[in-house]
């Protein structure tokens, strides 16, 4: 046990805990209690690397308009009905350069990202068609963010529009809908970031993009997931049920109730129940 645990911990460069760990131990047959696996990586010095301080670099206070936050009463039956973005931080040598993601809030696979040196409209704009990384979504995607005002701008929401999607923004101090999205950027930080040096952006790009469509998104175990990578959680899904992959998401305006529509109302701009007042914009 000992021994796969090492080489486990450095297939993985260090980067899983022990709960992880003893999770592909299960996967490949093996009995195991976790305080056991936590007690032998502490004793070979092989615990994962601990997380710093994360920082908030929303800009929230401007003019433009702010959506509803459909996200927060979204029922999700597949993947390409929720995608959440995000946007941080990164440190090479003596500048700051900036990492857009958005992450699919069914599968938490990475859809598409994009690095660039400044904090403007554009980088944020999403690039999950160059390259392709999916078929083109259905018309009827919501797209959720905060309210910062990269994802505010008219540049953004043409895009998203353009596509048929629908924007969707979490209420100020209120970031628990777009929490996937920042446990993946504090897990690439944690994992990769802090745990490398880079010489300047294209190293940087190339570790990310490593990390991001080689790592995360095909072998990276996600506990939300039952210990499955973005991956095979999906083909897992599909298989299991693939019709529930052409069912639309729901809507529930009040808790409790039926009172639910489609997203694809929303699209086609059907007349829908009067919203609860925590919907109201602003």
């Amino acid at each position: 046990m000992r021994s796969l645990i090492q080489q486990i911990a450095i297939e993985h460069r260090r980067r899983y805990g022990y709960r992880r760990i003893s999770a592909e131990l299960r996967r490949r047959g093996m009995v195991v209690n976790h305080k056991r696996v936590a007690r032998i990586m502490r004793e070979d010095n092989l615990l994962a690397a601990q997380p710093r301080q994360f920082v908030v670099t929303t800009k929230s206070d401007h003019k433009l308009e702010v959506y509803l936050n459909l996200a927060r009463r979204l029922k999700l039956t597949g993947i390409d009905q929720l995608w959440v973005a995000d946007i941080t931080y990164i440190r090479v040598q003596t500048e700051f350069v900036y990492l857009a993601v958005i992450l699919d809030g069914f599968s938490r696979k990475v859809v598409g990202w994009s690095l660039e040196r400044t904090l403007a409209s554009r980088p944020a704009l999403p690039h999950w068609n160059k390259p392709p990384r999916r078929e083109k979504p259905a018309l009827g995607l919501v797209h959720h963010s905060d309210r910062g005002v990269q994802y505010a701008s008219d540049e953004y929401v043409g895009v998203l529009q353009g596509h048929g999607m629908i924007p969707s923004m979490s209420r100020p101090a209120n970031p628990y809908d777009n929490a996937s999205c920042e446990s993946f950027l504090k897990t690439l930080k944690r994992e990769e970031i802090y745990a490398n040096q880079y010489r300047d952006l294209d190293h940087l790009r190339g570790n990310i993009e490593e990390f991001i469509e080689r790592y995360y998104n095909q072998q990276r175990l996600h506990s939300a997931l039952g210990y499955r990578s973005p991956e095979e959680f999906e083909r897992q899904a599909k298989h299991a049920d693939p019709l529930t992959q052409l069912c639309s998401p729901s809507l529930e305006f009040f808790p409790g109730s039926e009172n639910r529509i489609s997203t694809r109302m929303l699209e086609q701009g059907t007349q829908t129940p009067s919203p609860a007042p925590d919907l109201i914009p602003g």
